[in-house]
């Protein structure tokens, strides 16, 4: 029952389709679904009227006109209860309303961290309940899209070639956590991977729902490809399932007191088949480099990779990194399931395997600019030439995601995935491959990882320059470099550039609303912040760096990565 204060105004309407608006098909009634907006919204007079005479409707809302000052406020008081009140803005309402109150402020202060700024906390318990509120039903029948609902007018011939049209399978009717139901109502697998994170803390159940939702014969493709989003399924976006996964398993773990290794092995099984669609991709030459595919970090590059010129191929830093990082989480995943259940050290070695062949490739193919100190894209022409793209951006800085630390602890319980990897390190090492790896002498952990100490300093400074990466608010997606020095390349008599434009987007690339060319991205500056903890945790006080560059000012990679929280 929904109970309202007195208006003098109340408009009724019924929730079926415009089918004028959709189709240019007359609709049946001219109560419609959307008749409030044109009723309201846009002024609509003789809707509105319409609306106020009805008496009765499938939808219905009150109406209230309110003129409020600069620095004043109103109130309007409404109530939905599960039974029929004979007074339902009596004593009680005030009473339950305050209880509420009280109830959401336990909630949340349960949540923040002890001795933490009033500031702090509000801007957690914002994030918190803009996970909470941005959650939607959502149902997409793409089969039953594509041939039209019963009893409505027949699509138009060309759906049925339109976008999606292969994704029949596809079958959604569930809750699931949006980028913003309001702006952006559709799910993005590698959104709502990011999204299940912070979600894990305040509801690990739901957040590992969605990640399993995903990966569901009614989402992952038969050939083991996660939906992207709504309008292009079929697109490509870093893989961060699996690094998800894990992360809200050790956050349940840690906050929550559950190890749930069902949930990891349940995960776990589906990633191997989206793992191996990702392995089976275009490669040009076979080399485990990995090229094209809108991979999230696109809105930066001079051209859309998707689309590349005609006859031409790029080879990715970042598409191999985001892959790096993939085979490390799933050799993560797999050992920690090996602790439980000895039947996956197998697997966990053959995770570490492709991790290895994967840096191997990113450090010996020319990814790598000894000048510059940087990882740049590499673009193979059809006249056979090669150009080294080079672009300073977050693409270059996506190498130092793929880290992972073994601890000895959980190797001794690992007797055979330590054989197989001290067989592979040696073998390696007699036939002078590339193997990126470290052991620590003192406690006897492994650092796993796609750059060596030396190119890590090397990006850091770059990184932590703010005259390049660093801003006031973060790690800028391009460098500030490029303010001065804007890139261009002709190719076959085209013209293509990029420059640094920290506001609003100049490209037209992905809908124009899509301006990554300068400003700070969350995301990926929560994965730097967290690949900065786990270098420390190896190096510790034995590896410094100025912060920011050239200031005279070394710490350790603990403080840099809590400096750069700080500032984002």
């Amino acid at each position: 029952h929904f109970y309202f204060q007195q208006t003098d105004e109340t408009l009724f309407t019924e929730n079926e389709t415009n089918t004028q608006r959709l189709f240019n098909f007359p609709n049946k009634t001219a109560f419609v679904k959307d008749a409030f907006h044109e009723a309201i919204a846009q002024g609509n007079q003789y809707m509105h009227q319409l609306c106020r005479e009805k008496q009765q409707g499938t939808k219905f809302a009150p109406v209230y006109r309110l003129k409020i000052e600069g620095k004043s406020s109103a109130t309007i008081t409404l109530r939905l209860v599960n039974q029929e009140l004979a007074e339902p803005f009596g004593k009680n309402f005030e009473t339950v309303f305050k209880d509420r109150l009280k109830d959401a402020d336990e909630f949340y202060e349960s949540f923040h961290p002890k001795d933490s700024a009033l500031d702090t906390d509000k801007i957690q318990r914002q994030a918190f309940a803009g996970l909470i509120w941005t959650k939607q039903y959502y149902h997409y029948d793409i089969e039953r899209w594509l041939e039209g609902d019963p009893g409505l007018p027949k699509p138009p011939a060309n759906r049925k070639n339109g976008r999606n049209n292969k994704w029949k399978h596809l079958k959604n009717e569930d809750v699931i956590s949006m980028p913003d139901k309001w702006e952006y109502p559709w799910y993005a697998a590698w959104d709502l991977a990011f999204h299940c994170v912070p979600m894990s803390l305040i509801d690990p159940v739901f957040a590992k729902n969605q990640l399993i939702l995903m990966c569901r014969e009614w989402y992952m493709s038969p050939l083991g490809q996660l939906p992207a989003y709504e309008w292009n399924f079929f697109d490509v976006n870093p893989p961060v399932h699996a690094w998800a996964a894990l992360s809200v398993y050790r956050i349940e773990k840690a906050v929550h007191k559950n190890t749930d290794v069902d949930f990891l092995k349940r995960i776990f099984q589906k990633l191997l088949i989206n793992f191996t669609w990702w392995i089976n991709r275009k490669d040009e030459n076979d080399n485990n480099i990995f090229e094209g595919g809108f991979l999230g970090l696109d809105n930066i590059g001079v051209f859309d990779r998707s689309n590349l010129p005609p006859g031409s191929f790029l080879e990715q830093v970042d598409g191999t990194s985001w892959m790096a990082m993939y085979a490390l989480n799933m050799m993560d995943i797999a050992l920690e399931i090996a602790v439980h259940d000895a039947a996956f050290e197998d697997v966990a070695t053959k995770f570490y395997e492709h991790f290895v062949m994967i840096a191997e490739s990113l450090n010996e193919v020319g990814l790598w600019d000894e000048e510059d100190s940087f990882y740049y894209d590499l673009l193979y022409l059809n006249d056979g030439s090669v150009r080294r793209v080079k672009i300073r951006s977050m693409v270059g800085l996506s190498v130092l995601f793929a880290v992972s630390i073994i601890d000895s602890e959980k190797l001794k319980k690992l007797p055979d995935f330590i054989k197989k990897i001290n067989y592979f390190r040696n073998y390696r090492q007699k036939t002078g491959k590339y193997l990126p790896i470290e052991h620590d002498t003192e406690d006897g952990s492994t650092l796993v990882t796609m750059v060596n100490k030396e190119r890590l300093v090397k990006l850091l400074q770059k990184m932590l320059d703010e005259n390049e990466f660093l801003s006031p608010g973060g790690i800028r997606a391009l460098s500030k470099f490029h303010d001065r020095n804007p890139y261009s390349l002709n190719i076959h008599g085209n013209d293509y550039g990029i420059r640094y434009v920290p506001g609003e987007s100049d490209s037209g690339m992905f809908g124009g609303n899509s301006n990554w060319r300068g400003p700070v991205w969350m995301p990926v500056n929560y994965l730097l912040v967290k690949a900065l903890k786990k270098y420390h945790q190896f190096y510790g006080n034995n590896l410094k760096v100025e912060y920011p560059t050239g200031s005279g000012n070394f710490m350790n990679l603990l403080e840099v990565s809590n400096a750069l929280a700080k500032r984002i």
